[in-house]
């Protein structure tokens, strides 16, 4: 399996620096942030993107995935970090969300990334139904995943507790009705953890779905705050044991933003626990 950290922790550096510092300290893949400071779509210029890849190239870094969840950019007052969502009552604000993520795709193609992550369908209001808003998420995303399918990338849905979809039974839900190899899942096992479907225990059953790993550990309140691998009570080696047994090969990227403020002790702690598992099970991190 391999390595990689997200580019969410490093807010206060360009994304060239956060390119260096993360190669620096041993990982061999980026998460890249489809937002500011880093690599808003809606406003990156052709020079910047080349500079990325330059730079990816001369640090020798692959990316592992674009994450085009959050969206600072947008500023939105009600709520400025992943607002607005794919069931937003406004469809002018759904369409923002919508044209974002094609955007995402399109530069995640352009970067040679394999896929983009997205909200799981944003809060239900009061006057929402959960079918409702997952028939207003399906009709928004469809023309994301034809972009996908032209880039040949794939659009990963991230269940997270209090959107719409947080449960893994209520992706398989709703992913049912969508006929396309280009969408699938992004397997957070904090956030599954936090809504009381225990990772270990999830991994087996989701593995045709999962293309790739968010990292990061819970404390046992399950209260959706991330940790550095090791700090919470999460079982990890239960956890990458069992992906391990699926034959999984790909990314494991740890996402810790809330450590924006020391993203590097954050950064090595991880890489160091992560290593010794990964070497205690034999896998050996790349």
């Amino acid at each position: 399996m391999k390595l990689a950290f997200s580019s969410n922790a490093y807010m206060h550096f360009s994304i060239e620096a956060t390119i260096e510092k993360i190669a620096a300290l041993g990982y061999t893949g980026i998460e890249i942030l489809a937002d500011v400071p880093h690599a808003w779509p809606a406003g990156l210029l052709p020079e910047r993107k080349e500079s990325i890849r330059r730079c990816l190239e001369n640090n020798r870094l692959s990316i592992s995935n674009v994450n085009a969840f959050m969206m600072n950019a947008v500023a939105d007052p009600r709520q400025p970090y992943w607002y607005p969502g794919w069931t937003d009552p406004d469809p002018h604000y759904r369409a923002i969300r919508r044209e974002h993520t094609k955007r995402a795709v399109k530069l995640a193609g352009e970067l040679g990334a394999p896929c983009i992550t997205t909200e799981p369908g944003g809060r239900l209001t009061s006057e929402q139904t959960w079918h409702d808003a997952a028939q207003i998420f399906y009709d928004e995303l469809m023309p994301c995943v034809e972009v996908a399918e032209e880039t040949q990338v794939r659009v990963l849905i991230e269940p997270e507790p209090e959107l719409l979809i947080e449960r893994f039974d209520q992706y398989l839900e709703f992913i049912a009705r969508i006929d396309s190899p280009w969408v699938g899942l992004n397997f957070d096992i904090g956030h599954a953890y936090c809504v009381r479907q225990d990772p270990q225990d999830w991994v087996a059953r989701m593995q045709s779905h999962t293309k790739h790993y968010h990292i990061e550990d819970i404390a046992a309140t399950r209260v959706h705050r991330h940790l550095i691998p090791g700090r919470g009570a999460i079982d990890f080696e239960a956890t990458v044991g069992a992906i391990a047994a699926t034959g999984y090969q790909g990314w494991l990227t740890v996402e810790l933003y809330p450590y924006i403020n020391n993203p590097d002790e954050a950064a090595r702690e991880a890489h160091a626990y992560m290593t010794a598992l990964l070497t205690k099970l034999g896998q050996g991190a790349e």
